[in-house]
């Protein structure tokens, strides 16, 4: 109690020492306020967001009142556009994209594989180059256009011995008689050589055997949209340019006929792309001899509690338009799921509403899809809110007890269909199981993305093991209930990170400091003695 009394004095006194010791800090440390990247927390007023809104509710109407998105029609192709990082195709393969489309309609694809899902050991290159022509707007898939393309050449570089036999037998074993000869057996790897899979004067085409085929050229979109910048106190924009082009079948024996209705991750315009985007300036400096080696990402645990929901309106193929929207609750291994369907590309025409529940397993590592993990997903309830005409129509005319209470459904009014085993005019079957595939990333802007395993191309689910996805569908990203793991993850790797600044440029940054540092060391001491 008589230590209390003299604690106000000291107190002052240490708050003078302090605030000396962190001027020292802030003149010594070299480091700008500008240098020091800000969390998404920082801004969670994000522009045209109301206070009182949860973040979730804020993100998906901000994507069903369109999200300031405009798309070109017809598409303008003419440019540069790169991967925004390391996508994962069905089957797997871990790759990169860089492509080039002239004016003239000729174009230069690059396209690196990898054998890892962090795109750091590359396998084998591939350099493309033909001629594209827009043709009309797709019939099938609304807001997309349809396109021809030729290919006039396809060569390819190894970038390993290992790489070159693993490829080599592949193309051997799957191509015809002619393609036995592209690359002899047993032949030295030549570091940079370029070799020729695919000429249309030789009319030589060994590409089969890899699974490679273009058809992703013959269904484009072009979006343009604001990203919002937060510069300090200031707000603004900046334009971003993305361009999906045709999905890719989830199954291999039908990449090389089927015709994409879907889309696959996006490229983004070389000029207009996101900020910040570590990605993106080496994927644009790449060329088939120097493959594009990504910066190394956390690897983040499997922590599933919160929400998580759609960044953009959602493009399935068969033309299903969708935004999600997901809680999943830790302790009770349960979740529930909300999807938002609707008939236009921009998601502003609702159609229904699906929201599902049930629970999870534990999941394990996948020992097909790297750094991906494996969980089994059993929905066991099930609701349906219908949004138009068209729907509702559907829904009141189906067979009864196939789909809730026949003849009772009404436009926003959500019903049960639990008890009817689900709803067959949907294609919801209940109680139901899911063989899924997960991943968990970080962006460059700190925020948690969530990969869901990509749904079968042919319209199916993944109800039995052999059908688990090997690819992903778009992110989503976490809106709400951040995870104690998560953070302690990202408190380690940013501690770790200071501490490898500090090692690099601390003895450099206070060398030629030292009589600055000196001096406010002896104005504190003689502040202390004051005191």
């Amino acid at each position: 109690m008589i230590r209390l009394q003299s604690s106000p004095p000291r107190a002052l006194a240490m708050l003078r020492s302090c605030w000396l010791v962190g001027l020292l800090i802030v003149y010594t440390s070299g480091k700008e306020l500008w240098d020091v990247r800000m969390s998404h927390t920082d801004h969670q007023l994000s522009p045209g967001k109301l206070r009182w809104e949860p973040q979730c509710q804020y993100q998906l109407r901000h994507l069903q009142d369109g999200a300031r998105i405009s798309a070109l029609q017809p598409p303008h192709l003419e440019g540069h556009w790169i991967s925004t990082g390391c996508e994962v195709r069905p089957g797997p393969e871990f790759l990169t994209r860089s492509y080039i489309f002239f004016p003239n309609r000729l174009f230069k694809a690059y396209q690196f594989y990898y054998r890892d899902p962090g795109c750091r050991d590359p396998t084998y290159s591939l350099v493309i180059k033909g001629k594209i022509r827009l043709r009309q707007a797709s019939w099938i898939t609304q807001g997309a256009t349809e396109a021809d393309y030729h290919l006039h050449k396809v060569g390819i570089v190894f970038h390993s011995q290992r790489a070159m036999w693993e490829t080599v037998a592949r193309i051997n074993q799957t191509s015809g008689e002619r393609c036995r000869r592209f690359l002899p057996a047993g032949r030295a790897w030549a570091p940079g050589a370029v070799y020729e899979l695919l000429s249309a004067k030789g009319e030589q085409d060994c590409t089969a055997g890899l699974g490679f085929a273009m058809h992703e050229l013959s269904l484009v979109r072009v979006e343009k949209h604001q990203q919002p910048l937060f510069l300090h106190q200031n707000q603004g924009s900046q334009e971003v340019e993305e361009l999906y082009l045709g999905d890719i079948h989830t199954e291999w024996s039908e990449r090389l006929h089927y015709r994409p209705t879907g889309y696959q991750r996006a490229l983004q315009n070389a000029v207009h792309h996101i900020h910040p985007c570590p990605a993106c300036g080496i994927i644009y400096r790449a060329d088939e001899h120097n493959p594009p080696i990504l910066p190394v990402r956390p690897e983040l645990p499997m922590v599933l509690h919160g929400r998580w929901a759609s960044s953009r309106c959602e493009v399935r193929p068969a033309v299903l338009f969708l935004t999600r929207y997901f809680i999943f609750h830790e302790n009770s291994r349960s979740w529930e799921g909300y999807y938002h369907h609707y008939s236009d590309p921009l998601c502003k025409q609702p159609t229904f509403i699906v929201y599902a529940s049930g629970h999870y397993t534990q999941g394990a590592p996948s020992l097909i899809v790297r750094g991906g993990t494996d969980l089994v997903f059993t929905v066991t309830h099930a609701r349906v809110t219908p949004m138009d005409q068209v729907t509702l129509m559907m829904l009141n005319s189906s067979v009864y007890g196939s789909c809730g209470e026949a003849s009772s459904w009404s436009i926003g009014q959500e019903l049960d269909v639990t008890h009817t085993n689900g709803c067959a005019a949907l294609g919801i079957s209940l109680p139901h199981t899911e063989y899924e595939l997960f991943r968990i990333e970080q962006d460059a802007r700190d925020r948690s993305l969530l990969f869901i395993g990509e749904r079968p191309t042919d319209g199916s689910s993944p109800s039995i093991p052999t059908k688990r996805p090997t690819s992903y569908q778009a992110p989503l990203l976490q809106c709400g209930g951040p995870s104690a793991a998560l953070a302690r993850h990202r408190k380690s790797h940013f501690l770790a990170s200071i501490a490898d600044d500090s090692k690099s440029g601390a003895s450099k940054t206070l060398l030629p400091l030292l009589p600055q540092v000196w001096a406010l060391a002896f104005l504190a001491l003689q502040l202390a003695r004051w005191n």
